[in-house]
């Protein structure tokens, strides 16, 4: 093996083109793998960074949803090979921790710190003209080679399409488990989702296929409303245009057993307290500005009605699991990715695919390698 030469866009300041640099990566260390991507989706969180909403360390390399190919292995690695098809998982868990080991990687003890990447709190990539270590967004997929722990290299079947698979890296997974595994929603149920970015699509689709009805769609984006009646959305509410309150009444006279907040707005969440049943859950999934504070009526809200509120990180999935068995719907017919597919860049295009992003609309875009 041997470290590699590539040019990748890094983010140096906030709300400002990102300049193409030569990064060199190194090789993995043990318990490590090096992929060569082949698709990153372009997510939120990472606009969140690009914009300066999300408190960011520079220079950074963004990018928390992609997959690839595996392209070395490090010595202690029995699990994957070169040439094995992978979805990289930003959660970077240890795998051998309590947590861990019950299937709870998002609560791992022992994952880098922000801008980190190996267990050893040091970085995989360094600015050939500086000389200075450039930092990782989780696994920064917006490179054209990654390392990132085994564990976090997810094995999937070669004839899923790489671009698709990428999306299930983040979006997919985060909004399909927050219904299945946070909200843990049964057929029958009401489901409401407020904010039909990337992530909220996926919620109802996860409403979907679990056989939930009615599954209500909030959005200020008709296109975005559009997408999610396509996607298995039986009611659609544009806040712009009505009283969001009242129309989840008609439709569900006593609130919804489970709303998923997919959007990073204190409002959006406050709507989504406000709408929920008896015994209902509001499932946070967007992550709103730094200092953002939501206050909440302990009477109205929680005590009466058994009304309640948690946080859904990544879905609450396992990625080791839940990957394959998405793709296993995709395959089946029973998940729709390619509708998601709304865009394309090249890896150049870094800047305009958040530019576009930023505007709002309909589904995912894609960098493709």
């Amino acid at each position: 093996m041997a470290s590699l030469l590539m040019e990748v866009p890094v983010l140096v300041a906030a709300n400002t083109p990102m300049p193409m640099k030569k990064v060199e990566v190194s090789d993995p260390a043990p318990h490590e793998v090096r992929v060569k991507m082949a698709a990153s989706g372009v997510c939120h969180s990472c606009l969140h960074a690009y914009d300066g909403s999300h408190e960011t360390p520079m220079p950074m390399i963004l990018g928390d949803e992609g997959a690839g190919v595996v392209e070395s292995v490090g010595s202690a690695v029995t699990t994957l090979v070169p040439g094995d098809h992978v979805i990289i998982s930003w959660l970077l868990n240890c795998g051998t921790c309590a947590q861990c080991l019950r299937g709870k990687p998002a609560y791992c003890y022992g994952p880098s710190p922000f801008g980190a990447i190996g267990f050893d709190n040091t970085g995989r990539f360094t600015d050939v003209e500086t000389g200075k270590p450039v930092l990782h967004y989780g696994p920064a997929t917006y490179a054209p080679y990654v390392v990132v722990p085994a564990t976090s290299a997810i094995k999937i079947r070669k004839d899923m399409p790489l671009e698709k698979a990428a999306l299930i890296g983040c979006s997919v997974t985060t909004g399909f488990g927050a219904v299945t595994n946070a909200a843990a929603a049964r057929p029958g149920d009401s489901v409401a989702v407020v904010g039909c970015g990337g992530v909220g699509l996926n919620s109802i689709q996860g409403a979907r296929v679990v056989g939930a009805n009615p599954i209500i769609a909030i959005d200020t984006s008709d296109a975005a409303l559009e997408m999610a009646v396509k996607l298995g959305a039986t009611h659609t509410i544009n806040p712009k245009k009505v009283d969001v309150e009242k129309e989840v009444f008609k439709i569900v006279p006593h609130g919804v057993d489970h709303a998923i907040g997919a959007v990073g707005s204190v409002p959006a969440f406050l709507n989504g307290m406000n709408i929920l049943g008896p015994g209902g859950t509001l499932i946070i999934l967007g992550a709103p500005g730094n200092g953002d504070k939501m206050t909440i009526d302990p009477i109205f809200h929680v005590l009466r009605g058994e009304r309640g509120m948690r946080g859904s990180k990544y879905g609450s999935a396992n990625p080791a699991t839940e990957f394959p068995m998405l793709i296993e719907l995709y395959m089946a017919g029973k998940l729709d990715l390619d509708s998601l597919l709304t865009a394309s860049y090249s890896l150049d295009e870094a800047t305009k695919a958040f530019e576009v992003l930023a505007k709002g609309g309909a589904g995912r875009g894609l960098i493709k390698f």
